[in-house]
């Protein structure tokens, strides 16, 4: 795809490229009905399409339709950028048209998600949207499932499920400065099995006071059964009784 000359009928060679001050000028004129600035703003930034969806060019996919879904994600970013944001409309648009081109992906990818788990994450992404615009903050994974009244677990997969998988050394930001990585926001560490994890925390939660303590001192602090037992007041068959009915419990949880 690289070293394709025309895509779409058009000479990737000869496509304009707009100064700064000039997609500010037609960016107002376009949001004013200007359709001539409008096309003008769409024809200036083809070459911004083209570098976008090159590098989605290893997945088997008609380069002429990843460049005309690259063109609705301009289209749309150019009808809704804010001029007075002060920031260049290559920062606003990128990303609008590598999300595009991930919705067509993903829309048309061979590993189907299960249309319940779709109606799932869109219920969450709604509910997201609504409690962040109500508190003015976005809430956590925690006061969503409370809010739909689903299992925590249930919602972090369904979300989970309609992202498009991305590359570590995906650019997630360039203003003429060096190129920002998703890798370089990313911690060192990182967990092994974190679903499972939100799944045994959960599980614990829901213990009773004495079982956490039992766990604790068995688990976290080390200790045998008897000198649980000696510590608590409890003999050491009840201490066994209530670690075993404790792991039971969890078992059952993240099954």
């Amino acid at each position: 795809m690289l070293g394709k000359v025309e895509i779409c009928g058009v000479n990737t060679s000869q496509l304009k490229v707009l100064k700064g001050a000039e997609v500010r000028e037609l960016l107002i004129k376009s949001h004013a009905g200007d359709k001539e600035a409008r096309d003008r703003l769409i024809n200036g930034n083809l070459r911004l399409v083209l570098s976008v969806i090159q590098r989605f060019s290893n997945r088997g996919e008609n380069p002429d339709d990843l460049f005309q879904v690259g063109c609705i994600g301009l289209m749309k970013a150019i009808d809704n950028f804010d001029v007075s944001q002060g920031v260049q409309f290559s920062t606003y648009g990128v990303p609008m048209i590598i999300g595009e081109v991930r919705r067509f992906l993903r829309d048309n990818n061979s590993v189907r998600v299960s249309r319940s788990m779709r109606d799932t994450a869109y219920k969450a992404i709604q509910c997201r949207e609504r409690l962040t615009a109500e508190k003015g903050s976005e809430p956590s994974v925690e006061e969503i499932s409370k809010e739909l009244e689903m299992k925590r677990e249930d919602v972090v997969i369904a979300l989970e499920a309609i992202v498009e998988p991305v590359s570590m050394y995906e650019p997630i930001f360039f203003d003429g400065g060096d190129t920002i990585y998703i890798m370089d926001q990313i911690s060192d560490k990182v967990d092994g099995d974190w679903l499972e994890e939100i799944a045994i925390k959960q599980a614990i939660r829901n213990l009773s006071d004495r079982e956490k303590m039992i766990l604790s001192m068995r688990f976290m602090g080390g200790k045998t059964q008897m000198e649980v037992a000696e510590e608590v007041g409890i003999s050491q068959a009840q201490v066994s009784r209530l670690e075993k009915g404790a792991l039971g419990k969890i078992k059952k949880e993240i099954r």
